[in-house]
């Protein structure tokens, strides 16, 4: 996983429910492989459980994959 960046709204209200980030990887099957590798993890394991005792910290994920358009700056 490569971070590009992270986001927020510009609304506050929003940006307060909201996180936006950017994970590049060399390919569809490396982004799969690390998500499930992470997802076992057992310190992520724990720091979720812990985080989570008094109910969960993220009501909804989105997951996009994209892919550069032949004119993007980041390919």
């Amino acid at each position: 996983m490569t971070l590009v960046g992270y986001w927020s709204p510009m609304d506050p209200k929003e940006a307060q429910e909201k996180l936006i980030y950017i994970l590049a990887y060399p390919s569809k099957e490396a982004a799969d492989k690390s998500w499930d590798g992470f997802k076992k993890d057992p310190d992520w394991m724990a720091a979720r459980t812990k985080s989570e005792e008094k109910g969960a910290l993220v009501a909804k994920v989105v997951s996009v994959f994209m892919n550069p358009t032949d004119y993007s700056p980041i390919k």
